[in-house]
């Protein structure tokens, strides 16, 4: 049905609709984190499963994204329904992810080679499932308002909740698993129910959202991809994103190793993670204030140099203890909340520029290769840690055969937390001096695009659910 409502403002979101939308950050943070945290230490320490196959395992489902991301960004593009050319999907990805999701982690009676062969084709269904919630998820924002520093402010609730999730994730996901098959279990099942209740919610959340997105879709993907590639402000932005991610991923595949070899306390990984994750929820305000002060370059440029000067600090914990490690996480965590926040308001407006330029909608497409690259480059974090660990001499086990590291394994784990990310995370803060979508210069293309001279675009604020519709979920055909 089409709203009654009156039309929005084209650049103030409601407050109900960022929290609805924010919601969606329990499915993306959650089955982001939670595979990067836990299943390469399931893998190798529950499932026996060697260190550089397991890394495998991790890594090829999130490939697969380089394929079936772009494709679903497209569909969503070119999808007309009464709810929107993106909420659909957000439906379509629930009856898929948290029961693979749960499946994943089912622990049953495999080892070695099988059980990575059943872990690899559960995360491969999980991965396809997500893929069709996180790209039309993330290509929303860009089509909810027309301001620069409003998408900042929309994205910071975003931040909260993500710092919720992950915080779910690093602190009450491995406390559930407790390092124990039945607790693994028991956590996939959990996270499945949150998984499909953050989806649902958001489906329901952004059911008034502004749309202030163009109307006319591109003819073929590969032209759409190709608009994508031909994106200086997107190619860049994307190069320092990966990086960041990339450097993440390591991070997120080595906490639980940190934990148990170098502080000599499995448990730690919890607190680990309510370090990291504790700065978001109280430093969003501050970083919301230096992306005006700053521009969003200059405070992703600050981010990222506190990210990687505790990437190199954190080197000193088996000096000087858990203590001096947490707080390093800390100021980690102040850097990562940056990189969150900033990352996806820059790719907001990356899309909304590229909207306004060329006249068309491909949002989709631009988050389908965004998203692929993220999650394969994440997945691929946990690759090289597990490269790291196997350089190190890391020896694989299982409950019953527990075996004692040699100390160049310690030595690995450590290195692989801090100075293998640290490098990679100031390659982004390199490539971040190379983007240069500023305010300035996305106001001089809405400027330029009100002329009369400008092609016409959509209207800006008709609702998500407005008449651009036929029955849900179809999509309009090639053109």
């Amino acid at each position: 049905m089409v709203s009654t409502a009156a039309t929005p403002s084209p650049t103030a979101v409601p407050l109900g609709v960022r929290l609805g939308y924010a919601v969606g950050s329990f499915c993306a943070a959650n089955f982001a984190a939670i595979p990067g945290l836990l299943l390469l230490f399931y893998l190798t320490n529950l499932l026996a499963v060697p260190p550089v196959l397991a890394g495998i395992v991790l890594f090829l489902p999130k490939a697969w994204d380089l394929i079936a991301n772009p494709l679903v960004g497209r569909w969503s593009d070119r999808t007309v329904s009464r709810w929107g050319p993106r909420r659909p999907w957000l439906l379509a990805s629930a009856a898929v992810l948290p029961v693979s999701f749960a499946l994943m982690f089912a622990g049953f009676p495999l080892k070695g080679t099988p059980a990575a062969v059943y872990v690899g084709v559960t995360f491969l269904i999980a991965a396809t499932g997500f893929a069709l919630y996180e790209v039309p998820y993330k290509a929303m924002p860009a089509e909810m308002t027309t301001d620069y520093h409003e998408r900042t402010a929309l994205l910071q609730w975003r931040m909260v909740f993500i710092a919720i999730s992950v915080a779910l994730s690093g602190v009450v996901a491995p406390l559930i698993a407790d390092e124990s098959l039945d607790g693994y279990r028991l956590m996939g099942i959990v996270f499945g129910v949150i998984l499909f209740a953050a989806m649902i919610g958001s489906f329901l959340g952004t059911a008034r959202a502004p749309f202030t997105g163009q109307q006319q879709t591109e003819g073929t993907l590969r032209s759409q991809i190709a608009a994508a590639r031909s994106s200086r402000p997107f190619m860049w932005l994307l190069g320092l994103s990966s990086a960041q991610n990339l450097a993440v991923g390591v991070m997120l595949a080595g906490a639980p190793y940190f934990a148990a070899y170098t502080l000599h306390d499995p448990g730690a990984t919890s607190t680990l993670f309510a370090a990291l994750v504790g700065p978001m929820l109280v430093t969003m305000p501050l970083w919301v204030w230096l992306a005006r002060r700053l521009d969003k370059r200059g405070a992703m440029v600050l981010s990222g140099g506190l990210f990687t000067f505790g990437g190199v600090l954190i080197a000193a914990a088996p000096a000087f203890g858990s203590l001096y490690a947490h707080l390093i996480v800390m100021v980690i965590g102040v850097g990562y909340a940056g990189l969150q926040l900033l990352q996806f308001s820059m790719l907001a407006d990356v899309i909304a520029y590229d909207g306004i330029v060329s006249g068309k909608r491909r949002g989709g497409v631009f988050t389908g290769l965004w998203t692929a690259v993220e999650n394969a480059v994440s997945a691929l974090g946990a690759a090289i840690y597990g490269a790291v660990l196997a350089l190190g001499g890391f020896l694989s086990s299982d409950p019953d055969h527990p075996v004692t590291q040699p100390e160049s394994a310690h030595v690995a784990v450590v290195v692989g937390l801090s100075a293998v990310p640290a490098l990679i995370t100031l390659a982004g803060v390199l490539m971040t001096l190379k983007y240069d979508l500023t305010a300035t210069r996305l106001a001089a293309a809405v400027s330029s695009s009100a002329s009369p001279a400008a092609s016409p675009g959509a209207a800006p604020g008709a609702a998500q659910d407005a008449p651009n519709a036929s029955a849900p979920g179809s999509t309009a055909p090639e053109a």
